[in-house]
């Protein structure tokens, strides 16, 4: 169990030591090299795991964390969480060695760079492995956090502050829906762990809560996995480093929103609501995310919206497969198993090609300065070795043999024309725009693959169009993209090596009652003349005509109008927000100390004095209350005296005086109250209070020496009565509603329960540890915060005092110069 921990958190613990290593050896040695061991070590220990899950064991490790409130970390090792750990991995290995020959260590802040890519995979591994749904929340925000500093990477630029705050808020916005649902489900199963609410899912699915829970978790899934209409972001998301694209939104972070609904399959399939919406939604995107491709003349954007389309298409298969839950094992239900298990196919697939075309475009950009088809062509001549792995990439994500895309969207179509004869959920004649709207959008996945590969590679090389002359890649640069395209094919030729031991796996854990392992699901790219090859057939034909014809009407396309597009809606609602609050804000932000009191203690007093009110709170009951002693009406009398003292008087050290005896007698009541630990805290307090306004003496604002000239305002005398007579009510309120009984008690057993002597410190330390914690956290990053503002303006004045000298020597020398010159003359 410890050691799986261990390279678990491997990421996340390497990452305290990128910057040590960058600061000592990053001259000697790039950064990269000690950071390449973080994943291939975690690669080499989960291939271990392969032949034991392939055979049908799974794996629980508990970590405990907060017992007392049932949460800790309990990972899960099954054929699903493998997949995705492998991917995370092996992926993760290759991104790393691509960007060492991509990442200079001279210009980059490597050690930024590598902690942001160590957190972000070690999110995705505790994700992906995790069974304990709030520990599943939190390495999911976790890996939000991480994109977004990995995306604004580059900070100076604007367009990577954008890109990264657009990505932050859609998916954040999203991950609170999914902490809803989450929220719902444990309502409704009384258990934190997945895997309990699976065996428990005939009970789940007859509760209220079923489809509000189902409906939160997909807006999660639906907004990390870039669903229309939230894939905006991703797009903008590219403006990071080109291996952080080629990881990130290819390979790992776009892959978590399929991970959540494959994992919940087993809970909301067979419902009409989960398949309408993860097939209706998938299938939507998938048109979508291919028609916008063909807009785009940068190549990284055009990927981008590839990647949408194509995460739609797993995502419908997924919605497509679900349909095996309603069925149930049995032909029907192994009809759409296979959906299922091609959407594990092409999600493994799509890291392949697509982790390769990314670092194909990293690769062109930084040999050539540009990524604009438009002023690119004939790269094939200088690059051939990236021009083979393009169209390897390419082809495959077109689907054409004998690459590995062919296969899972040979079996793509297959499913989606088995949902028009279902049968079920009022499919009917609705069920046929299915295979439709796939054709389609196949057609436009190819011609855009076209236009990446030969747009790009053939016609004319114009170097006058270039920055940079331009040559193949290095070695150490072609390396990552090549292993990818060696196993684009090889995949092609041996499928069903990956299809027993890492995908069939996979699929039992999605669907586990279909008991998957008693069926053939065997991957071959010969199926005889069917509707799938039919398809693909007419696919290649109409892409090609399109392709060739692609002058008359890309144009059309292309100028579609920006008004209507989701970005538009998405800036014209931001900019909106963004003026409300401003003009919000400036109402009550206007410098004023006493409007804020005046605000807040308003609040204060419409809320409480409403609440108790409006819910018959105001009860009186003085019947058990002790006799009012004659030291107790001497002690009010007192700290009014003092009170008013503070108020009225023009002199310093009277006022500092009275506000220290106010506090005295405080303490005083305390004692007789039998709270000594509580009197003795307030005694310090004062006391040091009392001194810090001594030491603070000669900065004090000056009083009044009249005190008629103070104003009298009606609205601070009506605001200070209420607030009084509110604190005054609630007070004796709550001491007439005796529902609990006391915890003094508890408290006082504190010695007993903490160890703790004084019953404040124990309280503070303790009982309210958590509490007291995170006040500390606040004002330490407060403090850093002052720290940071103060070094920066000092390094500023620094700069500009060495640049005024500097200035000042130019000047002395220059007038030296003419002197020298008059003299002469």
């Amino acid at each position: 169990m410890a050691t799986f921990f261990i390279f678990m958190f491997l990421p996340l613990i390497s990452a305290l030591a990128v910057p040590f290593l960058y600061k000592y050896l990053n001259r000697q040695v790039h950064t990269g090299w000690f950071v390449l061991l973080v994943p291939l070590t975690i690669f080499i220990y989960l291939l271990q795991y392969i032949p034991h899950v392939a055979a049908g064991e799974t794996y629980k490790y508990t970590l405990s964390w907060i017992p007392s409130f049932n949460i800790n970390i309990t990972s899960y090792v099954d054929g699903l969480g493998l997949l995705f750990g492998l991917l995370i991995s092996g992926v993760g290995t290759l991104v790393i060695i691509y960007s060492i020959f991509y990442m200079s260590k001279i210009r980059e802040a490597l050690h930024n760079f590598y902690v942001y890519l160590l957190m972000f995979m070690g999110a995705m591994l505790g994700l992906v492995f995790s069974d304990h749904l709030l520990v599943l929340y939190g390495f999911w925000e976790l890996t939000s956090v991480s994109s977004f500093l990995l995306i604004s990477y580059w900070y100076e630029r604007q367009s990577s502050r954008q890109g990264a705050l657009k990505s932050l808020l859609i998916t954040v916005l999203g991950g609170f829906g999914m902490l809803a649902g989450f929220i719902m489900l444990i309502i409704i199963g009384d258990t934190y762990s997945i895997r309990e609410l699976m065996a428990n899912v005939n009970m789940i699915q007859g509760h209220a809560l079923f489809i509000p829970a189902m409906l939160c978790i997909l807006l999660g899934a639906f907004t990390k996995s870039a669903q229309f209409p939230f894939g905006i972001w991703l797009p903008d998301a590219m403006e990071a480093p080109t291996p952080v694209s080629s990881y990130l939104h290819s390979a790992t972070m776009v892959k978590a929103g399929i991970y959540l609904v494959a994992r919940m399959t087993p809970i909301f399939g067979g419902s009409a609501v989960w398949f309408w919406l993860v097939a209706g939604i998938g299938i939507i995107t998938l048109l979508y995310g291919s028609l916008t491709a063909l807009k785009q003349t940068d190549l990284k954007a055009l990927l981008a919206y590839s990647t949408i389309s194509q995460l739609g298409m797993i995502m419908s298969l997924l919605g497509v497969g679900s349909l095996a839950v309603y069925f149930g094992p049995g032909e029907s239900g192994t009809v759409f198993t296979v959906a299922t298990f091609a959407a594990l196919f092409h999600l493994f697939n799509h890291s392949t090609f697509k982790g390769s075309l990314f670092m194909v475009v990293g690769i062109i950009d930084h040999e050539t300065g540009r990524r604009d088809i438009r002023y690119l062509g004939g790269l094939m001549q200088v690059m051939p070795i990236t021009f083979t792995i393009a169209l390897i990439g390419a082809f495959s994500m077109a689907g054409l043999p004998p690459f590995n895309g062919f296969l899972s969207k040979e079996m793509f179509f297959g499913a989606v024309t088995e949902v028009s004869h279902a049968g079920i959920f009022g499919l009917g004649h609705i069920g046929m725009a299915f295979p439709i709207i796939a054709w389609v959008a196949s057609i436009f996945t190819f011609v855009y693959c076209m236009i990446f590969v030969f747009k790009t590679f053939g016609g004319r090389f114009r170097s006058e169009k270039l920055t940079r002359e331009v040559h193949e890649a290095p070695l150490g640069m072609l390396i990552s993209p090549i292993v990818l395209g060696l196993l684009v094919i090889l995949i092609f030729f041996f499928p069903n090596v990956l299809g027993k031991y890492i995908l069939a796996p996979a699929l039992t854990a999605v669907l586990p009652m279909m008991s998957v392992s008693a069926y053939d699901l065997k991957i071959s790219a010969w199926h005889g003349l069917n509707m799938e090859l039919l398809m693909t057939i007419g696919v290649v034909a109409v892409g090609i005509f399109l392709f060739k014809t692609a002058k008359r009407w890309i144009k059309a396309v292309r100028n579609y109008p920006q008004r209507l597009t989701l970005n538009h809606l998405y800036n014209q609602t931001l900019r909106g927000t963004e003026k409300l609050s401003a003009s919000l804000t400036n109402r009550y932000m206007t410098g004023s100390l006493r409007h804020y009191l005046i605000y807040i203690f308003a609040f204060f007093t419409i809320l409480l004095m409403g609440s108790l009110l409006l819910f018959y709170g105001i009860r009186f009951d003085f019947s058990n209350n002790a006799s009012v002693s004659v030291f107790d009406a001497g002690l009010v009398i007192g700290m009014i005296i003092a009170a008013l003292t503070v108020l009225l008087t023009s002199h310093r050290i009277l006022a500092i005086v009275a506000l220290g005896a106010l506090g005295y007698m405080v303490s005083m009541f305390f004692v007789i109250f039998r709270a000594p630990d509580l009197a003795l805290t307030q005694m310090v307090v004062e006391t040091v209070t009392t001194v810090l306004f001594l030491l603070c003496f000669y900065h004090l604002p000056k009083l009044a020496k009249d005190i008629e000239r103070i104003p009298f305002k009606l609205t601070n005398l009506l605001i200070s009565a209420a607030v009084g007579l509110t604190v005054t009510v609630l007070a004796l309120s709550a001491n007439g509603h005796k529902l609990f009984e006391s915890i003094t008690s508890f408290f006082e057993n504190a010695y007993e329960l903490a160890g703790a002597k004084n019953i404040v410190n124990a309280i503070l330390v303790d009982f309210r540890g958590f509490d007291t914690m995170l006040e500390i956290s606040v004002l330490t990053i407060a403090g850093l915060g002052v720290y940071i503002l103060i070094h920066q303006r000092s390094k500023r004045a620094d700069a500009s005092e060495a640049s005024l000298l500097e200035a000042d020597s130019r000047s002395s020398a220059h007038q030296t110069f003419r002197r020298g010159q008059d003299e002469t003359e």
